[in-house]
This record gives structure tokens, C-alpha cells and sequence, in this order.
């Protein structure tokens, strides 16, 4: 009987162990998964940068008058993002490179002065400011 006793009151030690050890890594999951989340919009919302950019170029490229190519190209991009270029966060430089017959679409936001975008926890220490991509087209 005093063996049983000598049993229990070891488990009885080890009361509370797992809710510390919980208390001390959960803090450490939770800005794991945040980042990650965090990290994941950024790269989600750089791929629809760069399909807008691809989507201003291929509308710049098609126009029939190169004097509309800019505001094709600007509208094309305006249309893939869901907001005008020009505005607050997104800007739009629609070029014409003299080496080639091609036309040349940047797109640039700025990701970090964006209220909308999620930036949590000092995360915007690694973050980037802006996001920019640029697509050329040749022009047919």
C-alpha cells in the first residue's frame, strides 16, 4: 500500500506540466502563424500586381493606335486591381523602349501604407514598403 501511495503522489509533481509547457510555446506558434498568414497575403496580392501588369501590357500591346496604348494599358491594370491607377497606393508607368517594338508596363503599390493589407505584431519590420512588377509585351 505505501508503494501505491509513493505512485501517486509522483503524478501529483507533475500536475500543471503540460499547461506550462503550453503557456511558454503558444506564444511562440501564434507569431508563427501569423507571419505565415501575413506572409501569404503579400505573396497572394504580389501575384494579382503582376497579372495586372501582364494584363496592362498584352491591352497595350493589341491597340490599334499607339497613342492609346498608355490609357489602354493604365485602364487594363485599373480593371485587374479594382482601383485607378494614379490613386493613393497604386501607380502605373506605361513605357515605350526605343531599343525595341515592345511596350513596358510597371506597377507599383505601396504595400506598407496600405491600411487594407493586414501587417501585424512588429511584422512590418520585414515586410516590404512597395511592391512593383513590371511586364513588357511586344507590340504586334
Amino acid at each position: 500500500m505505501p508503494e501505491l501511495l509513493r505512485r501517486r503522489s509522483g503524478r501529483r509533481a507533475e500536475r500543471g506540466a503540460a499547461a506550462l509547457e503550453f503557456a511558454l510555446i503558444a506564444p511562440l506558434l501564434m507569431l508563427m502563424l501569423i507571419g505565415i498568414i501575413t506572409y501569404g497575403y503579400m505573396l497572394s496580392f504580389r501575384q494579382s500586381l503582376s497579372q495586372a501588369a501582364a494584363e496592362g501590357a498584352r491591352a497595350a500591346a493589341v491597340a490599334p493606335l499607339s497613342a492609346n496604348r498608355a490609357a489602354l494599358a493604365t485602364s487594363a491594370v485599373g480593371s485587374a486591381m479594382g482601383v485607378a491607377c494614379g490613386s493613393t497606393y497604386l501607380t502605373c508607368t506605361v513605357t515605350f523602349p526605343t531599343t525595341c517594338t515592345c511596350v513596358s508596363v510597371t506597377v507599383t503599390h505601396s504595400y506598407k501604407a496600405d491600411p487594407s493589407k493586414p501587417v501585424f505584431l512588429g511584422l512590418g519590420l520585414v515586410i516590404p514598403d512597395k511592391l512593383t512588377y513590371t511586364a513588357v509585351s511586344e507590340v504586334s
